[in-house]
């Protein structure tokens, strides 16, 4: 979430087009279903000291939510209404029905969301929300919060917060009485309103009060920053509705400063939104395939580059074990077409393609729907992409408190090969 530092990023298509006659097609299925598994159910439900017998006048197959499904989840929820020693939150347990549900595919990426849950993934994959614009942590045993970052130009930034201030409360909410995902809740609200925070700041030793305005907040998911002898560099923390956009800012800004080659950082970058990848690539590379998806019936989409923009200077690409998803799609891309030089390990290996359902109730369903495949038709699924020059990272400051670029031998090793060295 992004005012924890917990942030999970999917490959997700835009919605169908005709989303409403979708929609209507998919509420009537499920709702026939149901219907025709409860017509003719006749439940005897009798206690015998130490079992709960749920039997049914008859039985159906076929379908998931057939009669003895239905006849054995009411099964289950007698034993645990009678047996369980607590009181237990009807709505929990449908939503653990459908997320069981998905599990059975046997595929991670498969999941069903709630509809706060899908509130929370429309968060991460867009990086806006009404808020104040501060990352926090929570110490797992004091459940003590902590400001580990204040976003520059976010109300947070305006009212003077600082990063290692500590949260006492927030709006009369004691920090610690809650988990941390929880109490973010109570920090967003509608634009414009105000949350009061007490805070205390351990470099002064001050306790401090704030009233901080919410509101519509983006998060950057770009760094950028000039070094020695014209090299530019660009970390992409992520591919979010946003990062386009702010790549291109992020690269204006280094070719103004005279850049002459450039470093992208994907290290750690879990991947995000095809859409996203896709434009970025669009600016980087010549006209021609990028990256193309086929679903289980081979039904293919194709994704190019118009060619209107490209670099036309050296570009080194740093990539590890955590470079996921669309950051597979980019490093595949510039490996298929020479455009760089990988550096780094050898990515996570994830080519498949999420899309995300929303449903009549406001919940939502992510389902993997695709597989895609580099410009040259490499499917990089539980393979990954190896390095042009293979480099374990390592930090070649071991005493050092605060992390340098310049101890960082893989950034070191990609402005030697931008050098030529």
């Amino acid at each position: 979430m992004d005012e924890e530092n917990v942030r999970e990023y999917q490959d997700v298509r835009e919605y169908q087009e005709k989303k409403s006659g979708v929609r209507k097609g998919i509420l009537f299925g499920v709702l026939s279903t149901i219907l025709v598994g409860l017509i003719g159910i006749n439940l005897v439900c009798y206690a015998t000291g130490t079992q709960i017998v749920i039997t049914p006048k008859m039985s159906s197959k076929g379908s998931v939510v057939d009669t003895d499904t239905l006849v054995k989840i009411n099964e289950l929820t007698a034993y645990v209404d009678t047996y369980f020693y607590e009181e237990v939150d009807r709505e929990k347990l449908r939503d653990g029905l459908y997320s069981g549900l998905l599990e059975g595919i046997g595929d991670k990426y498969s999941v069903y969301y709630n509809a706060d849950e899908y509130q929370q993934m429309q968060i991460d994959t867009t990086g806006k929300y009404y808020g104040i614009g501060a990352g926090l942590t929570q110490d797992k045993d004091t459940m003590v919060v902590t400001i580990s970052k204040v976003y520059e130009g976010t109300p947070s930034e305006a009212a003077g917060l600082m990063a290692e201030d500590i949260i006492l409360s927030v709006d009369d909410i004691e920090a610690t009485s809650m988990e941390v995902t929880d109490l973010v809740k109570e920090i967003r609200g509608e634009e414009g309103t105000t949350v009061h925070l007490e805070i205390y700041r351990p470099s002064t030793g001050e306790y401090l009060s704030f009233d901080v305005e919410r509101a519509n907040v983006v998060l950057p998911s770009i760094s950028s920053e000039m070094l020695s002898d014209g090299i530019g560099y660009i970390r992409i923390e992520s591919f979010e509705s946003e990062t386009a956009s702010q790549f291109e800012i992020s690269l204006a800004d280094l070719e103004s400063q005279g850049m002459e080659s450039l470093i992208v950082d994907l290290r750690y970058n879990g991947g995000g939104l095809l859409d996203a990848v896709v434009k970025i690539l669009d600016d980087v590379l010549p006209e021609g395939l990028l990256v193309y998806v086929e679903d289980k019936n081979g039904k293919r989409q194709e994704y190019y580059s118009s060619g209107d923009t490209q670099i036309d200077y050296p570009m080194a690409v740093l990539i590890n074990e955590s470079s996921a998803s669309a950051s597979e799609i980019f490093a595949g891309a510039i490996k298929d077409y020479e455009y760089g030089t990988l550096i780094g390990t050898k990515t996570y290996g994830k080519g498949i393609v999420q899309t995300i359902f929303p449903l009549e109730d406001g919940d939502a369903l992510k389902l993997t729907t695709a597989r895609y495949f580099t410009p040259k038709g490499n499917y990089i699924h539980g393979v990954g992409i190896e390095p042009d020059i293979e480099l374990e990272y390592e930090y070649l400051d071991p005493e050092g408190e605060k992390y340098e670029m310049q101890y960082d031998n893989q950034i070191q090793k990609a402005i030697e090969v931008l050098r030529g060295e």
